[in-house]
């Protein structure tokens, strides 16, 4: 400190300046005036603007123009780290003077009393603000907005899912209010509606620059069942599983990985709605074009099975070529069967070229061309009148299917199964899955059809039987089956014949039923048709006219006697014409007379 004494100016007017009186051209009294006009007019509990003039980390001088300034925490602006000397700031003053004369003012107290107004307005004009996040709640965050406390959910965070909320805590960050509830006085901001709205613009742009064909870098996003999403560079694009390879692909895994980066080509695009088609394969050479150039019909090929479907199965004989074999083409047999029954998938086959078009990309194989076609000599290894053994497949009404090997199938003709029973229906001969016994009849080579019989393995019984049942011949019979037309009677060694119902009719009138059994007489016997036509009636109607032929036998024998009697009597005399005239005339005389 100096040790300078200051002495009082020698001319100056004490006695003035204590009398108010002024020396200049203003009074004390004038100068005091203006000085208070030029101070702000402050109230407490009011609400005003101020001017940052200075600041720390620990607080900040704001002059509102008052004849002192006053000193806010810097706490009280977390929400705007990008304070700065000079800035404009709205106060609350608590108090104008207090106990030391210092202006106490509140920067919080301001922005609450005007908050409620200020998230209103930012919600209508649709206003980006900032917040300060001030801690982690359940399901979101709590942020501070213009002294409130508002919500900020999870899901408004950030256009992917957030794992770790923590992060944001203590960060200031924009938002948007999207929901105000007057009643409650809840706020909901939003800051993902602002990543969208950036990325919205991004995709425009990119979308105002694609082209189709266009080769573009790009970062698998996401893979699903159906296809991989491949991020842009902020719009996405979806690469069907179809484009992925121009091999079979069974999930998108098999071809990528997630976050891999890869070319892609735009395949098409749809502006209005944001939607990209990529394709990946398209980069690549067709596989069809590398084909082997001397493959031709006819040659054999090895393939793996990729696919499978009731008709048939895909092959592929090389990556991204395929051939289909269809179920028809698997075997020589005429069955139609599942292709399931004769490969998997996963299976390595040997196959035979069947159709190539290469300008269609497609090509038929076959399975049963690396065999013979057994009809191929069927009439060698199956000659008419041959006897061979074969397994029933099927029935028909008129029939019986029947298969001798695989490929060889042949009909009995229901007449061709039995010499001697009437069949209705093959199933009562015999079963499907049985094996019988056939001889060939007929060779359609062309058609692929052979007639068989069953019957012709025995001898024709009819001709032995001509003489059994000729016609008047009585057999004991029985019926197993009655219809409306007659009944079917079994003779005996399984011989059948036929009786009407009239000749069902016993002797006491009755009807005969099924299953008894009785004496039958032959009416008919026909060989050609094979049919025997039977009487249970004509038996005892046959034994009535013998009764009676005897009876009437027996009377014209007793009458005879009585005749030769009548004959040795002398005959009478005949009268004659002449006679009657005489009488006559005898007759008038004694008429006369009397």
């Amino acid at each position: 400190m100096s040790n300078q004494l200051t002495t009082p100016i020698a001319d100056f007017d004490w006695d003035a300046f204590e009398n108010g009186i002024s020396t200049g051209d203003k009074s004390r009294e004038e100068l005091t005036k203006t000085y208070d006009e030029s101070l702000s007019q402050v109230k407490d509990q009011q609400v005003i603007e101020g001017t940052i003039i200075a600041m720390n980390k620990r607080e900040a001088v704001v002059n509102i123009g008052y004849k002192s300034d006053g000193i806010i925490p810097m706490s009280e602006f977390r929400y705007n780290p990008d304070l700065k000397v000079g800035d404009t700031v709205e106060v609350f003053i608590e108090n104008h003077e207090d106990k030391k004369g210092q202006l106490v003012l509140s920067h919080r107290q301001a922005r609450a009393a005007r908050a409620w107004d200020r998230v209103n307005e930012a919600m209508a004009a649709d206003e980006v603000i900032k917040g300060y996040v001030r801690a982690r709640t359940k399901g979101g965050m709590i942020v501070d907005v213009f002294g409130l406390e508002a919500f900020l959910p999870g899901s408004q965070i950030d256009v992917k899912p957030i794992r770790d909320y923590d992060i944001f805590v203590g960060k200031t960050m924009e938002f948007k209010v999207v929901k105000v509830n007057p009643e409650y006085r809840n706020v909901v901001v939003s800051h993902k509606v602002l990543i969208e709205a950036e990325l919205e613009q991004q995709k425009k742009e990119i979308m105002a620059k694609l082209e189709k064909g266009q080769v573009l870098e790009g970062t698998v996003k996401n893979i699903t069942a159906y296809g991989v999403f491949i991020d842009l560079g902020g719009v996405d694009g979806l690469i069907h599983i179809t484009d992925l390879s121009w091999g079979r692909v069974s999930h998108p895994s098999e071809i990528v990985e997630p976050f891999q980066t890869l070319n892609v080509v735009i395949l098409d695009f749809d502006d209005e709605k944001k939607r990209i088609a990529l394709g990946l394969k398209q980069l690549q050479p067709h596989p069809w074009d590398a084909l082997d150039a001397d493959l031709k019909v006819g040659d054999k090929i090895t393939g793996r099975v990729v696919v499978m479907a009731d008709y048939g199965a895909f092959i592929e004989v090389a990556p991204g070529v395929e051939g289909l074999i269809h179920v028809s083409e698997m075997t020589w047999s005429q069955h139609v069967r599942s292709a399931q029954d004769f490969m998997k998938v996963g299976d390595e086959i040997e196959a035979v070229v069947l159709t190539l078009d290469r300008e269609e990309r497609k090509m038929s194989l076959g399975l049963k061309q690396l065999k013979q076609d057994p009809w191929a000599d069927i009439e060698v290894r199956y000659p008419v009148g041959s006897n061979h053994t074969a397994k029933v497949r099927n029935f028909t009404n008129f029939g019986v299917f029947v298969e001798l090997e695989e490929g060889v199938d042949g009909l009995i003709h229901i007449s061709d199964l039995s010499w001697t029973k009437k069949i209705k229906h093959p199933s009562e001969f015999t079963n499907i899955g049985d094996t019988i016994e056939v001889q060939v009849l007929d060779i359609d080579k062309e058609n692929r059809r052979l007639s068989l019989g069953h019957k012709q393995l025995e001898e024709n019984p009819w001709e032995a039987l001509e003489s059994d049942y000729a016609v008047g011949t009585i057999h004991q019979g029985t019926i197993t089956e009655l219809m409306e037309k007659g009944a079917v009677v079994v003779l005996g060694e399984g011989v059948e014949g036929f009786a009407t119902p009239r000749h069902l009719v016993k002797a006491d009138g009755s009807q005969a039923q099924a299953g008894e059994q009785l004496e039958f007489k032959v009416i008919e016997f026909n060989k050609e048709n094979r049919r025997i036509i039977l009487s249970h009636s004509r038996i005892h109607e046959d034994d009535t006219k013998a009764e009676r032929k005897a009876e009437q036998r027996k009377a014209r024998a007793a009458r005879a006697p009585k005749q030769e009697e009548a004959n040795a009597l002398p005959a009478p005399e005949k009268t004659t014409l002449g006679d009657l005239e005489a009488l006559a005339a005898l007759k008038d005389k004694l008429s006369k007379g009397e």
